[in-house]
């Protein structure tokens, strides 16, 4: 039996109280085995937390682990011009090698941002390259293959067929889908309009004979919407609403262009919404109705999205920059406090995983996905006398991060990546972006 214990912190718990307490936490093995004051035991790692915050790991729910390796490529452009000139074509020229080193500079970041699960979307091919970039660095994460089977401006090198899509997804599913006990399998349709009807509705009878997420975008650009109402007959959200694609084991990205009616679908199925503030801002995609969804009771948490379209996977600015839009669109500083915009990068993300019975609050019982933040820093000061749920969501910076855990191992501790060798990796990522870029 592993033991670690973390000892004299303050721990932002995000329980349903919301209670912050200054305790000892005992893990054992994967599991938060107790919180209280003055524990002692024999432990195989003893961490002093005094003067730190200790908070659950943060969960982004919309990744493209995938394009990290594109970082710097597609600057400066709208959604759909982003994809067909830029990273379709790059995603297309992945190998398995290349896709690896993506996935594992993607994770490397994010492990330093305190970031300790994601739901994931791959690209169309070598996805097991990516599940074994999650399951070597002991991540945590819900991903898939990407699924394209229409578009006339798809790439060669990205379009399948229905058919072959499916039974690639199930081979992936059935390899990684619980392994190690970090990794779950989701279906990922890129967009309705990348995919057949029939594609969606085998997803739709898939994800529930299997009991695993659909996770796709939906409403991020005018656009999008344009060519779904177009190509469709109706409207995105009222698409897939009528295709069967909305409830709690869905996670839609983005939800920008909703009207009225397509609002209270998300909210009264409890589909999940997966809100990217920064990509949305950098692609000029607009801003999404954020506080007027949660006051629905919508479920919605926080993403990243990808490192192309933003360009860095940095919760810390995700949750900032959620809270400010809001307050600059709704011309109200009250919107959007920090605790809401922090139980969005908790426990919100949790409950769009369907784990948050496990993730998302230190409580006994639960996975000990545990970050700690010194927030010492001048960036931060004072330390004394303020909301330290302000202090997080407002000034804190993911250098602030010192040591990051996931079931209950230690990924990071004082800044030091513990299972990726970091100057390898930027050797490798440097080496392998030249040969992407030369084949497009």
């Amino acid at each position: 039996m592993q033991r670690i214990l973390i000892k004299n912190g303050l721990i932002v718990t995000m329980n349903k109280d919301r209670e912050i307490l200054k305790a000892d936490i005992l893990i054992e093995d994967n599991k938060i085995k107790e919180i209280k004051e003055n524990i002692s035991v024999e432990a195989d790692e003893v961490i002093d937390a005094e003067g730190k915050v200790v908070l659950p790991g943060f969960i982004q729910t919309h990744i493209h682990l995938t394009q990290t390796l594109f970082r710097g490529q597609a600057d400066d452009l709208e959604l759909l011009d982003w994809l067909k000139k830029k990273i379709w074509p790059l995603e297309g020229g992945h190998t398995e090698e290349s896709n690896y080193i993506s996935a594992k500079l993607g994770i490397a970041e994010l492990i330093k941002c305190g970031t300790t699960s994601i739901i994931d979307m791959e690209t169309v091919h070598h996805t097991d390259s990516a599940f074994e970039a999650i399951y070597e660095t002991g991540f945590r994460a819900v991903a898939g293959k990407c699924m394209m089977d229409y578009g006339s401006e798809v790439p060669k090198t990205l379009m399948e067929n229905a058919e072959d899509s499916i039974k690639e997804s199930l081979r992936l599913l059935k390899k990684w889908h619980g392994k190690a006990g970090r990794i779950q399998y989701a279906f990922n349709p890129r967009f309705a309009v990348s995919c057949t009807e029939d594609l969606l509705l085998k997803v739709r009878d898939l994800a529930k004979e299997y009991d695993c997420l659909v996770h796709t975008h939906a409403s991020e650009n005018r656009g999008e919407i344009e060519f779904v109402e177009m190509d469709r007959g109706m409207r995105n959200i009222l698409y897939l609403h009528k295709l069967g694609l909305t409830g709690e084991k869905v996670v839609l990205a983005h939800c920008i262009w909703l009207d009225d009616e397509e609002m209270k679908i998300l909210a009264d199925t409890g589909t999940k919404i997966a809100h990217c503030p920064s990509s949305n801002l950098k692609l000029a995609s607009g801003i999404a109705k954020i506080p007027e969804l949660l006051d629905m009771g919508a479920n919605v948490s926080i993403g990243a999205d990808g490192a192309p379209c933003n360009n860095n996977l940095d919760i810390f600015i995700e949750m900032r920059t959620a809270a400010l839009i809001q307050k600059a669109r709704l011309l109200s500083p009250t919107v959007m406090p920090a605790m809401k915009v922090l139980e969005m990068a908790t426990i919100n993300g949790a409950k769009a995983m369907c784990m948050e019975d496990k993730l998302g609050s230190i409580e006994e019982g639960k996975l000990a996905d545990i970050i700690i933040l010194n927030l010492n820093k001048l960036h931060n000061m004072p330390t004394e006398e303020v909301d330290i749920i302000s202090q997080i969501v407002y000034s804190a910076k993911a250098e602030d991060v010192e040591t990051t855990i996931v079931d209950g191992k230690i990924l990071m501790k004082d800044r030091k990546l513990l299972t990726i060798d970091e100057n390898s990796l930027k050797e490798d990522v440097n080496r392998i972006i030249k040969k992407q870029v030369s084949l497009i």
